[in-house]
């Protein structure tokens, strides 16, 4: 079976709020899914965090290597990909748009052998996973209602990012997390993003530290992105020293750019995205590095349904997972499927054992995000 044709769908239209400090537009194209169609129709569908602009000169230099490539040999062809373009790639939009193929290759794979993509990786270490509904903060007196919205859905854990935390006073911070505590109750887990990869990041370790202590009298279960996101010395100091789990890596590509940050120890918790660090391929190598050094995996999923769904056949391949990110809410993901993803009264997720990713897509949902046409798979 070889690969006859890449195409691109660009989602727009329900974009969400990253937080960042320059804003954003609904219309904003920031993810892009990827479909690799093969000689015998079968096609496999990936996800990028990436615009389609940035994707689509990525394949001019990709697709020549691609077409006519195996489309069930998703671990050599991706290496080929990232050994083929060191000059260009290494990290940036090329590195982006492997993550996607790569993805559709490993559900082509699946549907192929008719196996979950967690099984043809090792394994299902779990059927179901803990998943916790990230959202942004906001002031004290507009966060309520949030959390409580994610709780109706059935989360049993929240992790709160970005918005004025770290960017007011350290009084504001406070008044959040204690705002959300009340809210959700001693029960629910508690996540804190601080959102240190946004630009012009003005804080180092000792504000770090000192917030650290300040939520873990709100029993928060981990801190996420205190530091900017290079500051590979300060997040060991960190992580040394903090009271709580520290946690980072999203912005991160390639296994090798995790390599330092492991070896070191210089996290509790790891968090690479799968539609931007290479795909499925090398994010498994990198949580299964992480497991070697007696760190937690906990995948990036601000996404898209596609992204979810990979990402649960990760955490279900790697020994220790303990969570995976849901956006809540999230049109890309609610819309892009037929079947919802539901969390039990427990409020875990099950991980679909259906061929490849597992999940059904739903051609109108997509349509409307993308205005174009999902080109249906004979598997």
């Amino acid at each position: 079976m070889k690969i006859k044709e890449i195409r691109l769908l660009p989602l727009a239209g329900a974009t969400g709020d990253g937080g960042w400090a320059q804003g954003f537009e609904e219309d904003d194209n920031l993810h892009t899914l990827v479909e690799v169609i093969t000689d015998q129709g079968v096609v496999g569908l990936g996800s990028v965090y990436t615009s389609a602009k940035l994707i689509e000169g990525a394949l001019g230099i990709l697709r020549p290597m691609l077409i006519g490539e195996s489309a069930i040999e998703p671990a050599r062809v991706a290496e080929k990909l990232h050994q083929s373009t060191f000059w260009q790639g290494r990290g940036g939009a090329v590195t982006h748009a492997i993550s996607g193929i790569d993805i559709a290759l490993w559900d082509i794979f699946g549907k192929v052998t008719r196996q979950p993509i967690s099984r043809l990786l090792g394994g299902r270490y779990r059927e179901k996973i803990k998943p916790y509904g990230s959202l942004l903060m906001t002031e004290p007196e507009n966060l309520p209602p949030r959390l409580e919205d994610a709780i109706s859905r059935g989360f049993k854990a929240i992790k709160m990012g970005w918005g004025p935390f770290g960017r007011v006073s350290a009084e504001l911070d406070e008044a959040i997390v204690h705002t959300a505590r009340q809210t959700v109750g001693p029960d629910v887990e508690l996540m804190v993003d601080a959102g240190g990869s946004d630009r012009y990041w003005p804080h180092g370790y000792k504000w770090a530290i000192e917030t650290s202590k300040m939520l873990r009298d709100y029993d928060v279960t981990w801190f996420e992105e205190a530091l900017r996101p290079d500051d590979l010395q300060g997040y060991i100091k960190l992580t040394e020293n903090a009271p709580l789990p520290i946690t980072s890596c999203e912005v991160l590509t390639r296994r090798q750019a995790f390599m330092p940050w492991i070896e070191s120890r210089a996290v509790d918790y790891i968090q690479p995205d799968v539609t931007k660090v290479g795909g499925l391929t090398e994010e498994y190598r990198i949580a299964m590095h992480a497991y070697d050094h007696s760190i937690l995996f906990v995948p990036h999923g601000w996404n898209t349904a596609v992204g979810l769904a990979a990402d649960l056949q990760l955490v279900a391949a790697v020994p220790a997972a303990r969570w995976v990110e849901y956006i809540t809410p999230a049109p890309y993901i609610e819309d892009l499927v037929l079947d919802p993803f539901s969390l039990d009264a427990e409020g875990l997720l099950s991980i679909p054992e259906a061929p490849g990713l597992g999940v059904r897509w739903n051609p109108e949902g997509i349509k409307k995000h993308s205005r174009r046409e999902l080109t249906p798979s004979d598997l």
